[in-house]
Protein backbone atom coordinates (compact mmCIF):
# COMPACT_ATOMS: atom_id res chain seq x y z
CA UNK A 1 0.00 0.00 0.00
CA UNK A 2 2.80 2.38 1.00
CA UNK A 3 4.66 1.85 -2.12
CA UNK A 4 1.67 2.36 -4.39
CA UNK A 5 1.13 5.63 -2.77
CA UNK A 6 4.57 6.91 -3.14
CA UNK A 7 4.45 5.95 -6.86
CA UNK A 8 0.98 7.96 -7.07
CA UNK A 9 3.25 10.92 -5.72
CA UNK A 10 6.09 10.77 -8.13
CA UNK A 11 3.39 10.09 -11.21
CA UNK A 12 1.33 13.18 -9.99
CA UNK A 13 5.05 14.96 -9.30
CA UNK A 14 6.19 14.47 -12.82
CA UNK A 15 2.92 15.36 -14.41
CA UNK A 16 2.40 18.53 -12.47
CA UNK A 17 2.42 21.16 -14.85
CA UNK A 18 4.44 23.41 -12.13
CA UNK A 19 7.36 21.32 -13.06
CA UNK A 20 10.10 22.27 -11.43
CA UNK A 21 13.02 23.58 -14.25
CA UNK A 22 17.33 23.75 -14.70
CA UNK A 23 18.60 22.40 -11.59
CA UNK A 24 15.18 21.02 -9.92
CA UNK A 25 14.74 18.76 -12.42
CA UNK A 26 17.57 16.44 -10.73
CA UNK A 27 16.09 16.47 -7.74
CA UNK A 28 15.12 12.70 -6.39
CA UNK A 29 12.19 11.82 -4.02
CA UNK A 30 12.72 10.95 -0.19
CA UNK A 31 10.59 8.02 -0.12
CA UNK A 32 12.03 5.99 2.90
CA UNK A 33 8.45 5.89 5.25
CA UNK A 34 10.17 7.76 7.51
CA UNK A 35 11.25 10.44 4.99
CA UNK A 36 7.53 10.65 4.07
CA UNK A 37 5.00 12.89 5.81
CA UNK A 38 1.43 12.46 5.94
CA UNK A 39 -1.10 15.62 6.25
CA UNK A 40 -4.75 14.63 6.35
CA UNK A 41 -7.01 16.34 4.60
CA UNK A 42 -10.67 14.80 5.72
CA UNK A 43 -10.29 14.41 9.02
CA UNK A 44 -12.32 16.07 12.04
CA UNK A 45 -11.07 19.20 12.02
CA UNK A 46 -9.80 19.71 8.38
CA UNK A 47 -11.32 22.38 5.97
CA UNK A 48 -14.39 19.56 3.96
CA UNK A 49 -14.81 21.29 0.23
CA UNK A 50 -18.25 21.63 -0.77
CA UNK A 51 -17.83 19.43 -3.55
CA UNK A 52 -16.60 16.71 -1.17
CA UNK A 53 -19.65 16.66 0.60
CA UNK A 54 -21.61 14.53 -1.69
CA UNK A 55 -24.75 12.88 0.71
CA UNK A 56 -25.49 16.70 0.77
CA UNK A 57 -26.45 17.61 -3.08
CA UNK A 58 -26.57 14.28 -4.54
CA UNK A 59 -30.29 13.88 -4.36
CA UNK A 60 -30.67 17.39 -5.84
CA UNK A 61 -29.07 16.08 -8.71
CA UNK A 62 -30.57 12.77 -9.22
CA UNK A 63 -33.56 12.29 -11.89
CA UNK A 64 -32.10 16.02 -13.49
CA UNK A 65 -30.33 17.08 -16.55
CA UNK A 66 -26.94 18.86 -15.06
CA UNK A 67 -25.46 21.77 -16.27
CA UNK A 68 -21.46 22.00 -14.65
CA UNK A 69 -19.54 24.96 -14.37
CA UNK A 70 -16.31 23.89 -14.00
CA UNK A 71 -12.26 24.28 -14.43
CA UNK A 72 -9.38 22.09 -12.90
CA UNK A 73 -10.29 23.08 -9.53
CA UNK A 74 -13.53 21.26 -9.48
CA UNK A 75 -12.38 17.95 -7.94
CA UNK A 76 -13.51 16.05 -5.22
CA UNK A 77 -10.37 15.09 -2.82
CA UNK A 78 -9.58 11.41 -1.42
CA UNK A 79 -8.81 10.56 2.33
CA UNK A 80 -5.91 12.37 2.50
CA UNK A 81 -3.40 14.09 1.26
CA UNK A 82 0.04 13.20 1.19
CA UNK A 83 3.61 15.00 1.20
CA UNK A 84 7.09 14.00 -0.28
CA UNK A 85 10.47 15.54 0.39
CA UNK A 86 12.46 16.92 -2.45
CA UNK A 87 16.21 16.38 -1.95
CA UNK A 88 19.30 17.83 -4.04
CA UNK A 89 21.13 14.37 -5.17
CA UNK A 90 24.44 16.58 -4.98
CA UNK A 91 24.41 17.81 -1.42
CA UNK A 92 21.65 15.21 -0.19
CA UNK A 93 19.84 18.29 1.66
CA UNK A 94 15.72 18.97 1.55
CA UNK A 95 14.70 21.68 -0.54
CA UNK A 96 10.89 21.63 -0.36
CA UNK A 97 8.58 19.72 0.87
CA UNK A 98 5.70 19.49 -2.10
CA UNK A 99 1.81 17.55 -1.22
CA UNK A 100 -0.03 16.05 -3.74
CA UNK A 101 -3.44 15.25 -3.15
CA UNK A 102 -5.55 12.59 -4.65
CA UNK A 103 -8.36 13.00 -6.15
CA UNK A 104 -10.88 13.36 -9.27
CA UNK A 105 -12.49 16.20 -11.20
CA UNK A 106 -16.20 16.60 -10.31
CA UNK A 107 -17.60 15.58 -13.41
CA UNK A 108 -15.64 12.07 -13.27
CA UNK A 109 -17.23 11.63 -10.10
CA UNK A 110 -20.87 12.59 -10.70
CA UNK A 111 -21.15 10.61 -13.77
CA UNK A 112 -19.37 7.42 -11.83
CA UNK A 113 -22.73 8.29 -9.53
CA UNK A 114 -24.68 8.07 -12.77
CA UNK A 115 -25.51 12.17 -12.51
CA UNK A 116 -26.89 12.87 -15.87
CA UNK A 117 -24.40 15.61 -16.95
CA UNK A 118 -25.28 17.25 -20.37
CA UNK A 119 -22.84 19.57 -20.57
CA UNK A 120 -20.13 21.37 -19.04
CA UNK A 121 -19.11 25.31 -18.98
CA UNK A 122 -15.63 26.20 -18.86
CA UNK A 123 -14.48 29.55 -17.51
CA UNK A 124 -10.94 31.87 -18.97
CA UNK A 125 -8.21 29.24 -18.79
CA UNK A 126 -10.56 26.64 -19.95
CA UNK A 127 -12.22 22.88 -18.67
CA UNK A 128 -8.53 21.96 -17.71
CA UNK A 129 -7.00 25.01 -16.97
CA UNK A 130 -4.43 25.50 -19.59
CA UNK A 131 -5.40 28.73 -21.33
CA UNK A 132 -3.35 32.18 -21.24
CA UNK A 133 -4.84 35.01 -19.32
CA UNK A 134 -7.32 36.51 -21.27
CA UNK A 135 -6.62 34.40 -24.14
CA UNK A 136 -10.65 33.36 -25.97
CA UNK A 137 -11.35 29.68 -25.05
CA UNK A 138 -13.28 27.69 -28.07
CA UNK A 139 -16.30 25.67 -27.19
CA UNK A 140 -15.20 21.93 -28.30
CA UNK A 141 -15.50 18.55 -26.41
CA UNK A 142 -14.07 16.98 -23.48
CA UNK A 143 -11.66 13.98 -24.80
CA UNK A 144 -12.25 11.75 -21.77
CA UNK A 145 -16.13 11.79 -21.08
CA UNK A 146 -16.97 13.13 -24.57
CA UNK A 147 -19.08 16.36 -22.97
CA UNK A 148 -19.86 19.05 -25.36
CA UNK A 149 -17.82 22.05 -23.35
CA UNK A 150 -19.34 25.53 -23.87
CA UNK A 151 -16.28 28.59 -23.11
CA UNK A 152 -17.75 31.61 -21.27
CA UNK A 153 -14.67 33.13 -22.02
CA UNK A 154 -14.61 33.01 -26.30
CA UNK A 155 -17.60 34.47 -28.06
CA UNK A 156 -20.00 34.50 -24.76
CA UNK A 157 -19.08 35.23 -21.09
CA UNK A 158 -22.64 34.00 -20.57
CA UNK A 159 -24.43 30.81 -21.17
CA UNK A 160 -26.84 31.50 -23.82
CA UNK A 161 -30.66 30.20 -23.62
CA UNK A 162 -30.25 27.75 -26.28
CA UNK A 163 -27.14 26.50 -24.21
CA UNK A 164 -29.22 25.81 -20.90
CA UNK A 165 -32.30 24.86 -23.48
CA UNK A 166 -32.14 21.72 -22.50
CA UNK A 167 -30.83 21.84 -18.19
CA UNK A 168 -32.85 21.47 -15.28
CA UNK A 169 -30.04 22.50 -12.77
CA UNK A 170 -26.54 24.37 -12.85
CA UNK A 171 -23.18 23.45 -10.99
CA UNK A 172 -20.87 25.61 -9.94
CA UNK A 173 -17.75 24.49 -8.62
CA UNK A 174 -14.74 26.84 -9.19
CA UNK A 175 -11.50 27.82 -6.62
CA UNK A 176 -11.74 31.80 -6.37
CA UNK A 177 -8.39 33.52 -4.55
CA UNK A 178 -10.26 36.40 -3.10
CA UNK A 179 -9.32 39.45 -5.80
CA UNK A 180 -11.76 41.22 -7.40
CA UNK A 181 -9.75 40.81 -11.13
CA UNK A 182 -9.74 37.31 -10.74
CA UNK A 183 -12.36 36.61 -13.17
CA UNK A 184 -13.77 33.57 -11.86
CA UNK A 185 -16.16 35.90 -10.01
CA UNK A 186 -17.75 37.82 -13.15
CA UNK A 187 -18.16 34.22 -14.41
CA UNK A 188 -20.40 33.45 -11.40
CA UNK A 189 -22.15 36.81 -11.66
CA UNK A 190 -22.95 35.90 -15.48
CA UNK A 191 -24.22 32.36 -14.81
CA UNK A 192 -26.47 33.17 -11.85
CA UNK A 193 -28.24 35.70 -14.33
CA UNK A 194 -28.37 33.25 -17.37
CA UNK A 195 -29.81 30.89 -14.42
CA UNK A 196 -32.20 33.54 -12.88
CA UNK A 197 -33.30 34.51 -16.84
CA UNK A 198 -34.03 30.98 -17.43
CA UNK A 199 -35.50 30.06 -14.19
CA UNK A 200 -33.25 27.13 -13.51
CA UNK A 201 -31.85 26.76 -9.78
CA UNK A 202 -28.13 26.89 -9.19
CA UNK A 203 -26.05 24.94 -7.14
CA UNK A 204 -23.18 26.07 -5.47
CA UNK A 205 -20.26 23.92 -4.28
CA UNK A 206 -17.97 26.35 -2.27
CA UNK A 207 -14.62 26.66 -1.38
CA UNK A 208 -12.41 28.41 0.57
CA UNK A 209 -10.80 31.37 0.24
CA UNK A 210 -7.03 31.68 0.73
CA UNK A 211 -7.29 34.98 1.22
CA UNK A 212 -10.15 35.28 2.88
CA UNK A 213 -8.47 37.07 6.02
CA UNK A 214 -9.06 40.22 5.24
CA UNK A 215 -10.49 43.01 2.75
CA UNK A 216 -8.31 45.67 1.47
CA UNK A 217 -7.56 48.21 -1.44
CA UNK A 218 -10.03 50.74 -3.60
CA UNK A 219 -13.84 50.27 -3.75
CA UNK A 220 -14.75 49.69 -7.45
CA UNK A 221 -16.13 52.98 -8.76
CA UNK A 222 -19.41 51.94 -11.02
CA UNK A 223 -18.17 53.56 -14.12
CA UNK A 224 -15.04 51.61 -14.30
CA UNK A 225 -16.81 48.08 -14.24
CA UNK A 226 -15.85 45.47 -16.78
CA UNK A 227 -15.24 41.68 -16.99
CA UNK A 228 -11.97 42.30 -14.15
CA UNK A 229 -14.34 43.82 -11.78
CA UNK A 230 -18.13 44.22 -12.08
CA UNK A 231 -19.34 45.34 -8.56
CA UNK A 232 -18.55 48.36 -6.08
CA UNK A 233 -16.15 46.13 -3.82
CA UNK A 234 -12.31 46.51 -2.62
CA UNK A 235 -9.56 44.83 -4.45
CA UNK A 236 -9.88 42.01 -2.21
CA UNK A 237 -12.90 41.31 -0.86
CA UNK A 238 -12.95 38.20 1.61
CA UNK A 239 -15.65 36.28 0.97
CA UNK A 240 -16.37 32.85 -0.58
CA UNK A 241 -17.57 32.06 -3.83
CA UNK A 242 -20.76 30.89 -2.12
CA UNK A 243 -20.87 34.32 0.17
CA UNK A 244 -20.29 36.38 -3.49
CA UNK A 245 -23.33 34.80 -4.50
CA UNK A 246 -25.36 36.02 -1.54
CA UNK A 247 -24.12 39.26 -2.18
CA UNK A 248 -24.89 39.39 -5.56
CA UNK A 249 -28.85 38.37 -4.87
CA UNK A 250 -29.10 40.57 -1.84
CA UNK A 251 -27.52 43.39 -3.62
CA UNK A 252 -29.99 42.91 -6.37
CA UNK A 253 -26.74 43.11 -8.95
CA UNK A 254 -28.16 41.43 -12.18
CA UNK A 255 -29.79 43.00 -14.47
CA UNK A 256 -33.56 44.40 -13.51
CA UNK A 257 -32.96 43.10 -10.07
CA UNK A 258 -33.89 39.42 -11.11
CA UNK A 259 -33.47 36.47 -8.25
CA UNK A 260 -30.85 33.53 -8.92
CA UNK A 261 -32.56 30.61 -7.16
CA UNK A 262 -29.14 29.29 -5.64
CA UNK A 263 -28.38 26.10 -3.43
CA UNK A 264 -25.05 26.67 -1.57
CA UNK A 265 -23.28 23.38 -0.07
CA UNK A 266 -20.97 25.42 2.58
CA UNK A 267 -17.75 24.21 3.56
CA UNK A 268 -16.98 22.10 7.07
CA UNK A 269 -14.76 23.54 9.54
CA UNK A 270 -13.90 27.07 7.90
CA UNK A 271 -13.49 30.07 9.48
CA UNK A 272 -12.24 33.75 7.20
CA UNK A 273 -8.87 33.40 9.87
CA UNK A 274 -8.16 29.88 8.96
CA UNK A 275 -5.29 29.51 6.51
CA UNK A 276 -5.69 27.52 3.63
CA UNK A 277 -3.14 26.32 0.74
CA UNK A 278 -4.55 25.42 -2.43
CA UNK A 279 -3.56 22.09 -3.18
CA UNK A 280 -4.35 22.60 -7.08
CA UNK A 281 -3.23 26.04 -9.03
CA UNK A 282 -6.50 27.90 -9.60
CA UNK A 283 -4.79 29.25 -12.85
CA UNK A 284 -1.73 28.70 -15.04
CA UNK A 285 0.33 32.00 -13.53
CA UNK A 286 -0.64 30.80 -9.55
CA UNK A 287 1.03 28.37 -8.88
CA UNK A 288 1.11 28.14 -5.44
CA UNK A 289 0.73 29.66 -2.07
CA UNK A 290 3.28 32.58 -2.35
CA UNK A 291 2.22 33.78 -5.72
CA UNK A 292 -1.47 33.65 -4.35
CA UNK A 293 -0.64 35.66 -1.04
CA UNK A 294 1.44 37.84 -3.21
CA UNK A 295 -1.40 38.18 -6.35
CA UNK A 296 -3.38 40.94 -5.09
CA UNK A 297 -0.54 43.58 -4.71
CA UNK A 298 1.31 42.54 -8.27
CA UNK A 299 -1.74 41.69 -9.89
CA UNK A 300 -2.00 45.30 -10.47
CA UNK A 301 1.58 45.27 -12.83
CA UNK A 302 -0.87 43.88 -15.73
CA UNK A 303 -2.30 47.21 -15.73
CA UNK A 304 1.49 48.73 -16.46
CA UNK A 305 4.77 47.63 -18.48
CA UNK A 306 5.93 45.95 -16.02
CA UNK A 307 6.38 41.68 -16.03
CA UNK A 308 5.11 40.45 -13.05
CA UNK A 309 6.65 37.00 -13.77
CA UNK A 310 4.48 35.66 -16.27
CA UNK A 311 7.37 33.82 -18.70
CA UNK A 312 9.22 32.27 -15.83
CA UNK A 313 8.38 29.59 -13.28
CA UNK A 314 7.61 32.48 -10.78
CA UNK A 315 4.33 34.04 -11.70
CA UNK A 316 3.63 36.70 -9.24
CA UNK A 317 6.79 36.05 -7.06
CA UNK A 318 8.74 38.62 -9.15
CA UNK A 319 8.31 41.37 -10.75
CA UNK A 320 10.95 43.51 -13.37
CA UNK A 321 11.36 45.26 -16.65
CA UNK A 322 14.15 46.24 -19.26
CA UNK A 323 14.08 49.65 -18.20
CA UNK A 324 14.11 49.89 -14.40
CA UNK A 325 17.28 51.24 -12.70
CA UNK A 326 19.34 48.24 -12.44
CA UNK A 327 21.24 50.02 -10.29
CA UNK A 328 18.67 49.99 -7.63
CA UNK A 329 17.53 46.44 -8.37
CA UNK A 330 20.19 43.74 -7.82
CA UNK A 331 18.06 40.81 -9.51
CA UNK A 332 17.48 40.15 -13.19
CA UNK A 333 15.65 37.62 -15.06
CA UNK A 334 14.47 36.46 -18.90
CA UNK A 335 11.08 35.92 -19.64
CA UNK A 336 10.51 33.30 -21.98
CA UNK A 337 7.29 32.33 -23.66
CA UNK A 338 5.60 29.13 -21.41
CA UNK A 339 2.93 27.39 -20.03
CA UNK A 340 0.17 30.26 -19.16
CA UNK A 341 2.36 32.44 -20.90
CA UNK A 342 2.57 32.56 -24.65
CA UNK A 343 3.69 36.17 -25.22
CA UNK A 344 5.20 37.26 -22.13
CA UNK A 345 5.98 41.01 -21.31
CA UNK A 346 9.48 41.47 -22.97
CA UNK A 347 10.01 38.25 -23.96
CA UNK A 348 13.61 37.00 -24.19
CA UNK A 349 14.75 40.40 -22.73
CA UNK A 350 16.72 40.80 -19.57
CA UNK A 351 14.02 42.48 -17.00
CA UNK A 352 15.57 44.20 -13.91
CA UNK A 353 13.61 44.00 -10.55
CA UNK A 354 12.81 42.20 -7.15
CA UNK A 355 12.76 38.48 -6.44
CA UNK A 356 10.12 37.86 -3.93
CA UNK A 357 9.88 34.50 -4.23
CA UNK A 358 11.78 33.73 -0.85
CA UNK A 359 10.49 35.98 1.13
CA UNK A 360 7.86 35.72 4.18
CA UNK A 361 4.88 36.89 2.00
CA UNK A 362 2.10 37.82 4.67
CA UNK A 363 -1.37 37.83 3.36
CA UNK A 364 -2.04 41.43 2.72
CA UNK A 365 -2.42 43.88 0.03
CA UNK A 366 0.33 45.92 -0.49
CA UNK A 367 1.56 49.39 -2.31
CA UNK A 368 4.99 49.00 -2.11
CA UNK A 369 5.97 47.23 -5.07
CA UNK A 370 4.15 48.95 -7.42
CA UNK A 371 5.23 52.12 -6.36
CA UNK A 372 8.99 51.44 -5.86
CA UNK A 373 8.78 50.49 -9.55
CA UNK A 374 7.19 53.58 -10.54
CA UNK A 375 9.94 55.30 -8.70
CA UNK A 376 12.86 53.19 -10.05
CA UNK A 377 11.36 53.22 -14.35
CA UNK A 378 13.63 55.22 -16.63
CA UNK A 379 10.18 56.95 -18.52
CA UNK A 380 7.29 57.48 -15.89
CA UNK A 381 5.20 58.37 -18.87
CA UNK A 382 4.96 54.82 -20.74
CA UNK A 383 4.71 53.08 -17.05
CA UNK A 384 0.85 52.87 -16.75
CA UNK A 385 -1.51 51.48 -19.94
CA UNK A 386 -4.33 53.66 -18.69
CA UNK A 387 -7.49 51.92 -19.46
CA UNK A 388 -6.26 48.51 -18.15
CA UNK A 389 -4.83 49.97 -15.05
CA UNK A 390 -8.10 51.28 -14.20
CA UNK A 391 -9.39 48.04 -14.61
CA UNK A 392 -7.89 46.79 -12.27
CA UNK A 393 -8.07 49.41 -9.75
CA UNK A 394 -11.46 50.04 -10.37
CA UNK A 395 -10.68 53.55 -10.06
CA UNK A 396 -8.85 56.37 -12.03
CA UNK A 397 -7.84 57.69 -8.56
CA UNK A 398 -5.13 55.21 -7.49
CA UNK A 399 -3.08 55.67 -10.57
CA UNK A 400 -3.14 59.89 -10.07
CA UNK A 401 -1.95 59.32 -6.00
CA UNK A 402 0.84 57.44 -7.36
CA UNK A 403 1.80 59.74 -10.14
CA UNK A 404 1.46 62.36 -7.68
CA UNK A 405 4.02 60.71 -5.46
CA UNK A 406 2.02 59.94 -2.69
CA UNK A 407 2.59 57.50 -0.41
CA UNK A 408 1.12 54.06 0.20
CA UNK A 409 -0.23 55.00 3.57
CA UNK A 410 -1.59 58.17 2.18
CA UNK A 411 -3.14 56.50 -0.59
CA UNK A 412 -4.73 53.86 1.52
CA UNK A 413 -5.89 56.23 3.90
CA UNK A 414 -8.24 57.77 1.18
CA UNK A 415 -9.94 54.41 0.24
CA UNK A 416 -10.71 53.56 4.36
CA UNK A 417 -14.57 54.91 4.50
CA UNK A 418 -15.04 52.58 1.05
CA UNK A 419 -13.74 50.03 2.91
CA UNK A 420 -15.81 50.49 6.45
CA UNK A 421 -18.80 51.42 4.18
CA UNK A 422 -18.52 47.47 2.08
CA UNK A 423 -17.70 45.92 5.25
CA UNK A 424 -21.26 46.46 6.56
CA UNK A 425 -22.82 45.25 3.69
CA UNK A 426 -20.32 42.12 3.51
CA UNK A 427 -21.65 41.13 6.91
CA UNK A 428 -25.18 40.25 5.91
CA UNK A 429 -23.74 38.12 3.76
CA UNK A 430 -21.05 36.19 5.44
CA UNK A 431 -21.26 32.28 6.16
CA UNK A 432 -18.48 32.02 8.07
CA UNK A 433 -17.47 33.30 11.17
Amino acid sequence: MFKNTVLLLVIALASCGNAVKSKDNDLKIKNSRSDTKVSRLLDDKSIIIGANQTEAYLSILKGKNVGVVANQTSVIFKTKGDSINLVDPETNEEIFEKFVYPHTHLVDSLLELNINIKKVFSPEHGFRGTADAGELVKDGKDIKTGLDIYSLHGKHKKPTKEQLQDIDIMVFDIQDVGVRFYTYISTLHYVMEACAEKNIPLLILDRPNPNGNYVDGPVLEKEHSSFLGMHPIPLVHGMTIGEYAQMINGENWLSYGIQCKSTIIPLKNYTHTNTYNLPIRPSPNLPNDQSIKLYPSLGLFEGTNINAGRGTEFQFQRYGAPFLNKDHYEFSYTPIANFGAKYPKHQNTVCYGADLSTIKAERSFTLRYIIDSYNNTTDKSKFFNMANFTKHAGTEKLQQQIEAGKTANEIKNSWQKGLSDFKLVREKYLIYD
